[in-house]
């Protein structure tokens, strides 16, 4: 059986900024936070659940704006919003979380984007050992550490709920 190729993607550039974990392609019924814990044998909150966001800037224009949360939080927009200084933050459209990702949701990986995202870190996800978060495929997720993923994504911390 083949890799896809959007973990073929990933596993590179999971590679080339020296992320140590491992991959684990779960089962296609493994769509939620929840159930990605119960496969992996974790609790939910040390899946690190990358959720794009369209962001509109105080000066009108829309940016993508990435928030590793863990699977235990919500994210409350008006909050991360004021936090990170602009005027609106909306969960993205399929459409844009491909554009600016090159993945679909529910795959969303923290790395491996066309171009460089600005990404913030849910600070709840310190609490564990071991986290996972998706690796480029909906099926797919990867091994880290917090101080691991705050380096390799260079992700500024905050509160998200």
């Amino acid at each position: 059986m083949t890799e896809h190729a959007s973990i073929t993607r990933f596993r590179a550039e999971l590679d080339i900024r020296g992320g140590t974990g491992r991959i684990v392609v779960l089962p296609d019924s493994v769509h939620t936070a929840a159930l990605a814990a119960e496969a992996l044998g974790c609790e939910v909150g040390a899946i690190a659940n990358s959720l794009l966001f369209a962001a509109t800037t105080l000066a009108g224009e829309t940016e993508p704006v990435l928030v590793l949360t863990s699977g235990a939080h919500r994210v409350d927009t008006d909050k991360v919003a004021a936090s990170i200084e602009v005027a609106a933050l909306e969960r993205a459209k399929p459409e844009f979380v491909r554009e600016h990702t090159g993945q679909v949701i529910g795959g969303v990986s923290p790395i491996a984007h066309p171009t460089p995202i600005r990404t913030f870190l849910d600070p709840a996800l310190r609490s564990y050992d071991e986290i996972w978060a998706a690796a480029g495929h909906p099926a797919a997720v990867f091994s880290t550490t917090y101080d691991e993923l705050r380096q390799m994504t260079g992700a500024r911390e905050i509160a998200v709920n």
